[in-house]
């Protein structure tokens, strides 16, 4: 008979179990293992959506106590601290719907933006300048005549909203919650179970991070972060869309948009109810793209020209009088007259005070022999000094009325926080699948539609001339504006 060895009369011991019941081994090596920090949530990128969603998890008591973290390339601090004098706007200014301005007022951002700087609008005009065709977009057939217009869009510029997150974040409590500033991703991968003494990672993203060359914490922030969920709302070169490897399909429009802040001219004859403040859109086919005046406080306005590369590039070069003669031509002159303008050399010299540029001047003589028409915004005055600017991101797609980035991104952020707090209020587990579903159901073909929209427009307002297609979008745009029914449901699946 075979003697029983005895190791087999050991009691059975799972490997897990084994790890803490007997002591570990030494392990030798030069340096130990790096520290790798556990968090609930992680967002890479502190644009206005991160911070959005960040202000949002700290805003809900259910989510308040979880562990987030979000990491920006950028220094936050200039961002904290950034002011500009009430005469003085930024470049960067985006459109927010209702929908937006309430789901920042429900998370308690709303407070802390410097509101006098945003600017609400109650109607937009839109028309072809091809074919003369308009539609307007306000809440008259909704609105008693003893309320106030209702509000189609507010605008602010990105960076008060940016300011404003980051209060509402600092606000909350420093309470189980890391923003890295001046900080990199240098990678994204699986985190392992190899380690007996640790968690198990491996189905946790684990983010190897670092400071930028501008930093001077560079030893405070720790090298490795895990996240039960990663969040991405770090642009079109995503590190967490690479790790995540989710691919995406597109097509270069080959436009350049123009951006500039702009003084205007009081309108002539003073809007009624006062204060009520218009936005303004003509299609340009024959240039490529169109043009958009968006209202500001204190009489200026914003302008976003989406148009050819070489277009881009004439009208930046331009000296500031022939710029704004160009911004007041391109909303009131015909496309041959326009076309003419564009093509006009520029002086070899500048011009002085005493000179009239030669743009201004062929505009004043071809506006003598245009005949006006009732929805043209005030005459631009001045150009804010160093704001014109070519903006690729502008001009990916057509804005302003499909120029909802913003907008979408702040949806997603809503639907996205509903989604954890679901999770949280139910015992789920925030970084599963699973309960990640219902954000992907409600947010998917939102986003496609909009997608869709946006190319479809592009399309039919890039198609220059007298044609069929001509008539066809200015046979559509009247019809629709002379159904209240349907415009007002356009209305309200934009803004929502």
């Amino acid at each position: 008979m075979r003697p029983v060895s005895p190791s087999a009369l050991r009691p059975y011991v799972c490997p897990s179990c084994r790890s803490t019941r007997l002591p570990s081994r030494r392990k030798f090596g030069s340096k130990p293992a790096p520290i790798t920090d556990i968090y609930d949530v992680v967002c890479v990128g502190g644009g206005p959506a991160g911070l959005a969603l960040l202000a949002a998890l700290r805003a809900s008591p259910a989510t308040s106590k979880l562990k987030v973290a979000l990491v920006e390339t950028q220094d936050l601090n200039k961002a904290r601290s950034w002011n500009l004098d009430s005469q003085q706007f930024s470049n960067r200014v985006s459109s927010l719907t209702p929908s937006s301005v309430s789901f920042l007022q429900k998370i308690g951002a709303w407070d802390h933006l410097d509101v006098a700087r945003t600017q609400p609008y109650q109607e937009m005009q839109v028309w072809d300048g091809e074919t003369g065709s308009k539609i307007s977009f306000d809440w008259s057939m909704e609105t008693s005549p003893f309320e106030d217009l209702r509000t189609v869009a507010t605008m602010t510029e990105n960076s008060n909203l940016v300011r404003a997150l980051l209060s509402r974040i600092a606000a909350s409590g420093g309470d189980n919650l890391s923003i890295f500033s001046n900080t990199t991703v240098s990678s994204i991968e699986n985190g392992g179970a190899d380690d007996a003494d640790g968690p198990d990672l491996s189905a946790w993203p684990v983010l190897s991070i670092a400071p930028t060359g501008s930093s001077t914490a560079s030893s405070a922030a720790p090298s490795r972060i895990a996240a039960r969920l990663l969040v991405g709302a770090d642009g079109i070169n995503s590190p967490v869309r690479r790790y995540a490897d989710i691919g995406t399909e597109g097509w270069d429009y080959h436009r350049h948009g123009v951006v500039a802040t702009l003084s205007l001219t009081d309108q002539i004859p003073a809007p009624f109810p006062i204060g009520t403040r218009t936005a303004y859109q003509r299609f340009l086919p024959s240039l490529g793209g169109p043009i958009a005046l968006l209202p500001l406080p204190n009489n200026h306005a914003t302008l976003v020209w989406s148009t050819t590369v070489e277009n881009a590039a004439y009208l930046k070069s331009l000296s500031p009088g022939a710029f704004i003669a160009m911004v007041n031509a391109a909303f009131r002159l015909s496309m041959p007259d326009l076309q003419y303008m564009m093509g006009m050399k520029r002086p070899a010299t500048s011009v002085t005070n005493l000179e009239e540029d030669p743009h201004e001047s062929e505009l004043t003589w071809r506006l003598q022999h245009t005949p006006a028409v009732p929805h043209l915004p005030p005459m631009a005055t001045g150009v804010q000094e160093g704001s014109v600017a070519p903006s690729r991101s502008a001009s990916d797609t057509h804005q302003h009325t499909s120029r909802r980035g913003l907008n979408l991104g702040l949806g997603d952020v809503a639907s996205l926080s509903r989604t954890i707090e679901y999770a949280v209020d139910h015992g789920m587990d925030v970084g599963d699948i699973l309960t990640l579903e219902h954000y992907t159901a409600e947010r998917w073909a939102t986003n496609a539609k909009v997608g869709g929209a946006c190319d479809v427009l592009h399309k039919l307002y890039n198609v220059p001339g007298q044609g069929p297609v001509a008539w066809g979008r200015s046979l559509g745009l009247e019809i629709i504006d002379r159904i209240p029914l349907v415009k007002g449901f356009l209305m309200r699946n934009a803004d929502s």
